[in-house]
């Protein structure tokens, strides 16, 4: 594990063409929890929007999951800019290792969701991670747009606080 403030393993950082992936830590803490604050961004998120207390929480649990498991959640840098995050995370109703994605609002529209999450899906499937799965409301269009145009499928649904809840899957052998 990294200390406090340390910059990431370069091994785990993601460069696409436009985006910079890298694993979460300490020092993203207020980015974090902007983004987790925003009910643009983080509104139809599991749990919905976050108080700074619930991002520390959570930032520890992340931090431990890299540790633990090799994988996690990225923030995601446009230009050196905080624009969201993405990577996935042990889903807390049992049902597997989850794909999350949620960019400010100002940073949508311009296919940075599915380019950054499908870098964490690939990232994910060769450290060896064989089944990721993601939920999204059946009424988000946006969400469901980005899980399929990075190759998920629907293999499931159910119900929640009224909603239905779509179950999306990506497979791999491990390598």
């Amino acid at each position: 594990m990294t200390a406090r403030g340390a910059p990431p393993p370069i091994g785990r950082i993601i460069r696409t063409a436009r985006l910079l992936l890298a694993p979460v830590g300490w020092p993203d803490l207020d980015d974090m929890a902007a983004l987790k604050a925003d009910a643009g961004a983080f509104g139809l998120m599991l749990g919905g929007v976050r108080s700074r207390w619930d991002t520390e929480a959570e930032m520890a649990d992340d931090v431990a999951f890299w540790a633990r498991r090799g994988v996690g959640i990225f923030t995601v840098r446009e230009h050196g800019r905080f624009v969201g995050m993405t990577g996935v995370h042990e889903r807390p109703d049992g049902i597997g290792v989850g794909l999350r994605f949620a960019l400010f609002p100002h940073a949508r529209g311009r296919g940075l969701a599915r380019e950054a999450a499908a870098a964490a899906l690939r990232f994910t499937h060769d450290a060896g991670v064989a089944r990721v799965v993601a939920v999204a409301r059946d009424t988000n269009i946006a969400s469901r747009t980005t899980l399929g145009g990075i190759g998920m499928r629907v293999c499931g649904s159910f119900e929640r606080a009224g909603h239905t809840m779509l179950v999306y899957e990506s497979t791999r052998p491990p390598p």
